[in-house]
């Protein structure tokens, strides 16, 4: 699929991956509509790149709904669709209060969170991208549309604390495959791409000490991802019609001890 001329939805474009994606996109002359819940932030984006900004919050069904009726509204039936929209939390499934001893259960609001906001907002947007993507006209190859979600390495070797953000990531993983399945006929294609240890913003509030521990545990290169890298690897994805019902890691070849 050529990108140029194209719409696209990036969720969580206001920042990270998303941010980055989202202007590799526009770079290459696609039509961008970010998704994300910072206004200002969206708008700051949207503005640089000539894109739309659509407040959304991907837990709601009404406001992801509104969202993509405002994006075609601007740009027209999106063909790409890319589900950065996250958010990590880590805490043991049973843990000790550091002063008393006691043993602390995980709070189950946590690991809903994250299951609501990770796998079944990825899912939303699937769903309600895919019912306007399978009425578009073929391209080459009887393509319509791609979508690309975000995983994480955490899926497959998720770490001490991780186990909410690790099921949520792992679902993501899992309905790849069957989502693929679900839309060949359709001319849809879905891949899902793993990030390793990437420069975020939450990341890049870390200690410049902690941000190098992380960087030396690569394999090579030895250092952070760049969020410029997803990006392009976003777009290749776009651009390779017989890229489809895959999985990627993008990570420097790491795999995460416990810790």
């Amino acid at each position: 699929m050529k990108i140029d001329g194209i719409a696209a939805v990036v969720t969580g474009g206001a920042s990270g991956l998303g941010e980055a994606t989202a202007r590799e996109l526009a770079s290459r002359g696609a039509k961008v509509a970010i998704f994300d819940r910072d206004p200002d932030k969206g708008e700051k984006v949207a503005a640089e790149i000539g894109g739309v900004f659509c407040e959304v919050d991907v837990t709601s069904d009404e406001k992801v709904a509104a969202a993509f009726a405002k994006a075609r509204e601007a740009h027209g039936q999106e063909r790409v669709l890319v589900n950065c929209a996250g958010v990590a939390n880590a805490v043991k499934t049973v843990g000790r209060d550091k002063e008393t001893g006691a043993v602390k259960m995980y709070p189950i609001f946590q690991f809903e969170l994250a299951i609501q906001i990770n796998l079944i907002g990825s899912f939303r947007c699937i769903a309600h991208s895919a019912a306007g993507m399978v009425d578009l006209d073929l391209l080459e190859d009887g393509e319509k549309g791609c979508i690309i979600n975000t995983a994480s390495v955490a899926a497959e070797d998720g770490q001490i604390g991780q186990a909410a953000y690790s099921a949520s990531k792992g679902g993501v993983l899992a309905m790849a495959l069957p989502i693929a399945r679900d839309l060949m006929g359709e001319g849809v294609r879905v891949n899902t791409i793993l990030p390793g240890v990437f420069k975020t913003p939450m990341v890049a509030m870390m200690p410049e000490k902690v941000q190098d521990a992380l960087g030396a545990q690569v394999p090579f290169p030895k250092r952070l991802g760049k969020a410029e890298e997803y990006g392009k690897l976003a777009a290749f994805i776009v651009e390779t019609p017989y890229l489809n019902a895959e999985s990627i890691r993008l990570d420097g070849g790491i795999r995460m001890a416990p810790r």
